[in-house]
């Protein structure tokens, strides 16, 4: 998502770096190229009419600064309205009050309500929370049981809802249980429709005037585009929500909806979906975002995704590995793994500061994602003994792992090669001592990262 915009607005500023000063003729061109890039990404029209005007405005009235060139004077302004648009800053949830915190989360049907939930819960839950889910869709068939079979996979109390009961006594109950068992937070999955109807708001509403949730979610499918800022519109005039939840953010969709959403209902996105992985629900970060839809990477989530993964422990070993010239194809394999469970490497590149426009120089084709598992696949036919001294793999033993993992014996030599290019690189960082030091925690990771980039 995002990448074709980003490549229009890369391709914008590129041609005002040609530019010895800025003028009013080519910051119009350029915001007239902006527009277009933003209508074409599917942003509301009215929203675009705003941005152009005001960021216009703003860059004809600019100082010219001796330190910027042109474009970058631009970008900084773009950037601006982008991160205003977005909402400014990561919203937190309200959580306060009387014990339960109750979340209520609506949409239409589709929209990704009942997965959400159970990914938000898994999320609060790493947070320390004690989340009670609640299915209230009595409508959908086996809706009630997806989240069971949710609450089972993660291991979390969901409450037991009838089909035949009425959603309104399901959301009453369940938080008198909540507090009887000190559950802390209650969140409520509700029934949605193929489109917005007075029957769908009026039991929402009900439920809403029964439990008085702390927050209101809006579920909504990035994929549908504007479709999705209309809906909003409309659940927010009614119900007034809190905040967005948008689902599928990792797929191909030109991102009109993230971009229009929050300047259309007045509600900032607070979460969205990278992934179909009950661990892939995130933080909503406007100043992450806007970064990257510009090129300038995202480190400090590309930090995370780390963290998130990395096992310190795990991590110290293998330092003392590295140190100890003891690093083996096995933990070859383990690094990949970690990476996999990053997301996707198209992903992770888009989080690399310059790397957008490196691919448009070099014209780098997309990272192909199953290279990983066939690297994997055929590690994993070796024998133990071979993953440990990759030296005594000779020319039989290639054909048969070559075999194992249905691969081709040039796919195992280019493993074995890659590892053995990987292993004197190591060594030359070492005798430039990269490995004596200890590891920096993931705290100060951060706080060192946000200072560069203030």
């Amino acid at each position: 998502m995002f990448e074709s915009l980003s490549d229009r607005l890369n391709n914008t500023f590129k041609k005002l770096r040609g530019q010895a000063r800025l003028t009013d003729a080519n910051i119009q061109e350029a915001m007239g190229e902006v527009r277009q890039a933003l209508l074409e990404a599917d942003v509301n029209f009215k929203v675009v009419k705003e941005f152009i005007a005001s960021a216009t405005e703003k860059a004809i009235g600019l100082d010219v600064l001796g330190s910027l060139a042109p474009g970058q004077q631009v970008i900084k302004v773009v950037h601006q309205h982008l991160l205003e648009l977005l909402g400014g800053a990561a919203t937190p949830l309200n959580l306060g009050g009387t014990p339960p915190a109750t979340i209520m989360l609506v949409g239409l049907q589709g929209s990704g309500k009942t997965t959400t939930a159970g990914k938000l819960a898994l999320l609060l839950q790493k947070q320390g929370r004690r989340p009670y889910l609640v299915p209230a869709d009595v409508y959908r068939p086996a809706a009630i049981e997806q989240l069971q079979v949710l609450g089972r996979t993660l291991s979390l109390p969901v409450h037991p809802s009838q089909s035949g009961q009425d959603p309104v006594e399901i959301c009453r109950v369940a938080q008198m249980v909540a507090r009887d068992k000190n559950y802390d937070t209650l969140i409520i999955d509700t029934a949605g429709r193929l489109h917005v109807d007075a029957e769908l708001m009026a039991e929402l509403g009900r439920i809403k005037s029964e439990i008085r949730p702390g927050e209101i979610l809006f579920v909504a499918d990035a994929m549908t585009g504007q479709d999705a800022v209309t809906v909003a519109d409309k659940f927010n005039q009614d119900l007034a929500i809190s905040g967005v939840v948008l689902t599928k953010m990792d797929g191909d969709a030109r991102g009109g909806a993230a971009l229009s959403i929050k300047k259309v209902t007045g509600q900032p996105i607070k979460f969205v979906g990278m992934g179909e992985g009950l661990d892939a629900l995130e933080v909503f970060h406007p100043d992450r975002l806007a970064s990257r839809i510009l090129g300038m990477g995202d480190v400090l989530s590309l930090i995370e995704k780390a963290e998130s993964v990395v096992d310190q422990k795990q991590a110290a070993q293998m330092v003392d590995k590295l140190r100890r010239d003891a690093f083996t194809l096995e933990d070859f394999r383990d690094q990949i793994r970690q990476i996999r469970k990053m997301g996707s490497l198209e992903q992770l590149m888009g989080m690399i500061p310059g790397m957008s426009r490196l691919k448009q120089m070099q014209n780098i084709p997309k990272p192909d994602e199953k290279e990983l598992g066939r690297v994997e696949a055929i590690i994993n036919s070796m024998t133990a003994q071979e993953r440990r001294r990759h030296e005594i793999i000779t020319a039989g033993r290639r054909q048969r792992i070559a075999k194992g993992s249905g691969t081709t014996i040039n796919d195992v030599n280019k493993v074995i090669k890659s590892y053995g290019e990987m292993l004197k690189v190591m060594k030359k960082m070492k005798g430039k001592g990269v490995f004596g030091a200890a590891p920096v925690s993931g705290v100060k990771k951060r706080k060192k990262i946000k200072g560069m980039f203030r």
